[in-house]
Formats: C-alpha cells, structure tokens, sequence
C-alpha cells in the first residue's frame, strides 16, 4: 500500500531557552507582553510536516509520498530526501518564495514558542490529489488553507480513505469549516489541546465525532494517547523514552505510526502503541529527522515497551 501525506515541508530552527518561560511572563501583564529570551543553542533542521512524517514511515519501510510546495532553497532539503530514500515526485518548486521556515524556542519544561513563515507553502492548493495514482490511504496535515481544503475534498472524490490532523494550522478554521473536515475525514487525530479548541469550535462532543469518522485519536504527552471509536474507547499508553531531549516532531511520529498500522490492517491497540512508540523514540533526539533504527530493532523495543510481540 502507498500513503499521501499532504502537509508541509520546512526548515526548523530551533533554539533552547535555558530557563522557564513562566519566570519571564507576568500573568497580569500578559496584555503588554514584550519579552526576549537569550538562547545560546540553536540548530537548523529539516522539518515540516509532511516531510517528518515521510521520514518517520521511510524508518517503518512503508511506501510514502509527500505532497507539498516549496521554495526556491529547497535544494539542501531535496538532498537530504534523497539521500534518506523520500519518494519527492509530489513535491512543488515555486521559484518565487522561500521554503517555509519555522523558528521554534523549548524552554526547560518542554514549552515552546513558535513563529512560522508560509512562504511557499501557501501554493499548496497548486497541487492536486486527484494528480496521483495508486494511492490507498492519505493524511491532510498542517499546510495552506486552502491546499488543506481542496486537498480533505479531493481525497473523498477519489475514494481514498484519510487522516484529518488539523494540527497547528487549526486555528485558520471556524467551527464550520471544521465540521465539514470531519464529514470528509476517515480518521481525526489531535493532541488534547486541540480536541478542547476543535470541540469549542464545533460544539461537536467525542461522540459527535466518531459518529461521524472511524475514529478520533487523541494524544496526551506522557499520559499516552486516546482512540475512539463507535465501539468505545481505547487507551494506549505512553512509550517509555531512552531520555527526553526534544520534544519537536513527536506528533509527526505518532501519526506516521497511525498512517503504518492502517496501511497494514492492524488493530487499534496495536496501531496506537506503534504511534506512542514512535514518539518516544524520536524524543529522545534534537530535531525532527534526527533519529534511526532498523526494523527489527523497532520489534524488539515494541515487545520491551509493551510485552507484546509485534507481527
């Protein structure tokens, strides 16, 4: 089976602050806010959605396209794709803009600041699903508005199940343009905070939702994750990390692990616990595309993890 990952690619630049932000930010001025936080480590990486997720499923041998626009110094990042086996046949160059860049500061407790610039990541409606073939499952990511919509409407007319994973381009849409992703949806996957900001916006409870998807995933950080589903809900818990370095690109991980389970027909407990492990795995590295493993290396931490063997 092959996967379409709609989604951005970016260059992540990553700063450490050594501090908590919470010591710097006054609750009662936050009205007023002008800080500045020193950050004396900083990394340039390879990032974007699409392209963590691409990466994570090249770690899982799972055939994966990423579908994005970018920009006129993409060459480094093509590089990189090609030198990690990343199929970019369903990657746009738009010569007049910048790939999208993202500027990401973590402080001590693992909260981050983030600015993003779209650059030409807001040509993602150039490309078109219904351009592909043989692909039999897809996931719309993080991206441009309106790539995020027409690529949620073009998967359903070319009869291929996907992912909705709003992530932090969430706040680009209103209630009612977030109820009519979940009509479209297969699958709905977002961490905790986003569930409470999708379920204000929608008025839409758990329920509402898998009455009208296959299921809604929900991530939880440390305390593992949430599937429901019609059937009831499924608690998968949360895989033990080597250590905690970085916390950038777990979602991107998780979800690759979910795209992998559906491309190979495994049950939710099962799919859910290779989501988590995923995550824990690439947290334990700086950056998004930092981490790497073999196969069977993945089975043997997966039986460890969760005293079952994976088949």
């Amino acid at each position: 089976m092959s996967a379409l990952i709609c989604g951005s690619v970016a260059y992540d630049n990553i700063m450490v602050f050594n501090d908590r932000f919470k010591n710097h930010i006054l609750p009662d001025k936050v009205h007023v806010l002008s800080v500045s936080f020193l950050v004396p480590e900083m990394r340039k990486e390879f990032g974007g959605c699409a392209g963590n997720i691409a990466y994570n499923m090249s770690l899982l041998k799972a055939n994966a396209y990423p579908m994005a626009t970018v920009g006129r110094d993409f060459d480094r990042y093509g590089k990189w794709m090609d030198a990690n086996g990343i199929n970019r046949k369903f990657i746009t160059m738009v010569d007049s803009e910048f790939t999208a860049q993202a500027f990401i500061t973590t402080d001590l407790d693992a909260n981050q600041i983030t600015a993003f610039h779209p650059g030409a990541m807001n040509y993602a409606h150039l490309n078109n699903v219904i351009d592909t073939d043989g692909i039999d499952i897809g996931i719309v990511a993080p991206d441009g508005r309106e790539g995020m919509i027409r690529h949620a409407a073009q998967f359903p007319d070319r009869h291929i199940p996907f992912i909705f994973d709003p992530g932090q381009g969430l706040p680009m849409f209103d209630g009612d343009d977030l109820r009519h992703f979940i009509e479209e949806a297969t699958w709905v996957t977002v961490n905790d905070y986003e569930w409470e900001l999708m379920s204000e916006r929608t008025g839409y409870s758990r329920k509402d939702v898998t009455d009208r998807v296959e299921a809604l995933i929900i991530t939880k950080g440390a305390s593992g994750s949430e599937i429901h589903t019609r059937k009831g809900t499924i608690e998968i818990p949360a895989a033990r990390a080597s250590r905690v370095t970085d916390p950038t690109g777990c979602g991107d991980a998780y979800r690759a692990g979910l795209l992998y389970g559906l491309m190979n027909d495994m049950d939710w407990e099962t799919t859910g616990r290779i989501a988590s492990l995923m995550g824990a795995i690439k947290i334990a590295h700086h950056g998004t595309q930092n981490h790497r493993f073999e196969y069977e290396e993945f089975r043997e931490r997966f039986e460890a993890s969760f005293g079952r063997k994976l088949g």
